[in-house]
């Protein structure tokens, strides 16, 4: 028996419904491409145009994946934006208004797969973008881009080509002169403040460093006061990552990255990886005097928590810095359960050269008070 056209699709179409079951036909479509997160109605403006701003705030936090991750919300995340959401709307008339959000990583838990994106990511991140109005930036994760330590990674490919469709309306495209092309490694400058964020999963690539060396060694430090960078993976922690551990990315982010961040004075680095809060402080020497770090471990924004497992051994960080007479304090130290490391976020605020930091607990963990407080000033009495 002969099938005209419209028959024979009927057919193909029962072949494939009864061949493929329904649920995977649905993802093998979903899994096509990731949706972009929306951009704000007011974009960020142009670096130029903000050159006299001194006085803003903006949120920092990382490691967002969720246990249901392409199926449901991010439940534990949705509680994180509901407050931010309400902070922003806080401070949208005050001096300190919220202008942009810096997430360190770890959106999703299987970044290949664009359902996790789609359903459970992005449309959490549109609510910041449209109805708080301000700007999302995302450093790679592990779980986002794979465990490959290397760009051209196979393994690396797909997933990388879904944060690239996830961020493309908000870091800066491929040929401008703050993206490094091809990488999820950016910068952009608001009012005093430059910020670079880097893929610390590949912190061995030279091209990367090479990159990051030359934003810094451009910069006009007369206007841009402060930098801030973000990554994912920490130099110092003390949870499930570090302690007594020592990753293969922590080794080159505190041999080749921090010497660099003394060089150009980096005010604060924020990380994750670590699924809790610490603060690190350290000090250096040079020609110009004795500086500050402060470097934050801020992974509390729904992935499973985690708890403290020790100190890092940091002899051989030290003893290698001891011409810049470098001392590390461990200023706040994680909980040695999960029930003392709650869900959070922070805000930041910038006035001037001055810059502090609080940190904002949801759901159980409200009023959690890591410095006897929820709020520290980055500055030595």
């Amino acid at each position: 028996m002969k099938l005209n056209g419209r028959l024979l699709v009927v057919a193909m179409s029962l072949v494939v419904s009864v061949l493929v079951p329904s649920g995977l036909l649905g993802r093998a479509q979903d899994a096509e491409h990731v949706t972009p997160i929306k951009s704000p109605p007011t974009p960020l403006p142009d670096e130029t145009a903000t050159a006299g701003v001194t006085k803003y705030s903006f949120i920092a936090y990382g490691d967002t994946r969720g246990r249901r991750d392409g199926i449901a919300i991010q439940y534990e995340h949705s509680l994180i934006v509901d407050s931010m959401l309400e902070q922003i709307k806080k401070l949208e008339n005050t001096k300190y208004p919220v202008r942009f959000i810096l997430q360190s990583g770890d959106a999703v838990a299987h970044g290949q797969d664009a359902k996790e994106w789609n359903v459970s990511f992005v449309p959490l991140i549109n609510r910041l973008t449209l109805e708080g109005s301000v700007h999302y930036f995302l450093a790679p994760g592990n779980h986002d881009v794979s465990s490959a330590t290397t760009q051209d990674a196979p393994e690396r490919q797909a997933p990388l080509k879904n944060y690239f469709d996830a961020l493309s309306a908000l870091i800066p495209p491929d040929g401008s002169p703050h993206r490094l092309s091809g990488y999820p490694t950016f910068a952009f400058g608001y009012g005093n403040t430059f910020v670079v964020g880097f893929d610390a999963n590949i912190a061995a690539d030279e091209k990367q460093f090479q990159w990051m060396k030359g934003q810094l060694e451009a910069l006009d430090r007369k206007r841009y006061v402060n930098i801030i960078v973000f990554c994912h993976q920490a130099p110092f922690s003390s949870g499930h990552h570090g302690g007594p551990k020592v990753e293969e990315q922590t080794v080159v982010l505190r041999n080749k990255y921090m010497p660099l961040f003394q060089t150009h004075h980096v005010r604060v680095v924020f990380s994750g990886h670590e699924h809790l809060f610490e603060h690190w402080i350290e000090h250096y020497t040079d020609a110009s005097g004795t500086h500050r770090m402060d470097l934050v471990v801020s992974g509390g924004g729904g992935a499973p928590l985690y708890f403290y497992t020790g100190e890092p051994n940091l002899d051989d960080y030290l003893k290698a810095d001891e011409a810049s007479k470098v001392k590390l304090d461990h200023l706040v130290k994680p909980g040695v359960d999960r029930g003392s490391n709650p869900f959070h976020y922070l805000i930041v605020r910038v006035d001037g050269e001055k810059l502090d930091l609080q940190v904002v607990a949801v759901d159980w963990g409200t009023g959690f008070q890591p410095y006897r407080s929820n709020s520290v000033e980055l500055t030595d009495p």
